[in-house]
């Protein structure tokens, strides 16, 4: 049941409206870096599930029921949870399946931040809803001197066109209308191709446009980068690869916060080398 005690008019990225839960909720996310952001709003006693993706914060999320995959929930499971609240992502679950979630969860939240800034009001949402908003305003003060820091290097160093990888055979890497862009854009990383469509292409090592490029990012997740990896791209690219912490790039939620000052830090000591 939910009652709206306040005339604050709280709307998620489906333009659909929610109000404060009224007693506690029963909470599942579909969504990874959600899920941490569930926990660390102190919501963790209320998550009654997950998918099999949600790895953070590991020792909270052991005794927390997996409903399957982002793409592929386990439905006759998630019923059977009886939530309250569903957590969901534009981007990262079927359009089709959070239709058919919606005809048994009262209430779904619907999300789909496109930069570091647009965790801000991910956080405010959830802290409004589920009665944490001190807990969100301290996350939203800390991603703000976090985006601060993250700009300051941006403005401070020569702004570098990258090639940020995400998939070998094909090779792939992601297009500047996506969350990664955007985050490593804030310290001064501009991703190549410079296009917006596809969102995550494939190409070759003899597109046109690789000339551009100045420094090549290999990343630990979708597809895990690893050591034995640098010096075959390095052949390819014709530019030293470094690894990088694809979560870092990545995921919002509470994490972009870590995720910006690891980026910023990256990026001075790269600049020093």
């Amino acid at each position: 049941m939910m009652t709206d005690t306040s005339d604050e008019v709280l709307i998620d990225a489906a333009g659909q409206r929610h109000f404060p839960c009224d007693g506690p909720a029963r909470i599942v996310s579909l969504v990874p870096s959600l899920t941490e952001l569930v926990c660390d709003l102190g919501l963790a006693p209320q998550l009654v599930g997950r998918t099999g993706f949600c790895i953070h914060p590991r020792p909270v999320l052991q005794a927390v029921t997996k409903v399957g995959g982002t793409k592929d929930v386990n439905l006759a499971r998630l019923r059977a949870l009886a939530p309250t609240h569903i957590i969901v992502n534009v981007d990262e679950n079927r359009r089709d399946c959070v239709e058919e979630i919606a005809g048994f969860v009262p209430n779904v939240i619907v999300t789909h931040p496109c930069a570091p800034e647009d965790n801000l009001p991910v956080y405010r949402l959830l802290g409004a809803i589920f009665h944490r908003r001190a807990e969100s305003e301290r996350l939203a003060v800390a991603l703000e001197a976090a985006l601060a820091e993250a700009r300051a290097v941006g403005a401070a160093l020569p702004r570098e066109k990258v090639l940020y990888l995400i998939w070998r055979e094909p090779w792939m890497t992601v297009a500047q209308g996506t969350y990664i862009a955007a985050t490593l854009a804030a310290v001064g990383w501009d991703t190549c191709p410079v296009l917006s469509e596809p969102r995550y292409p494939a190409f070759e090592w003899d597109a046109p446009w690789l000339p551009e490029v100045q420094r090549v990012l290999l990343s630990s997740e979708p597809y895990r980068f690893r050591e034995q990896h640098v010096d075959e791209v390095g052949r390819l690219s014709g530019l030293p690869p470094s690894l990088i912490d694809g979560e870092m790039a990545s995921w919002y939620g509470s994490r972009a916060i870590e995720g910006l000052r690891h980026l910023a830090a990256l990026r001075r000591r790269l600049a020093a080398e």
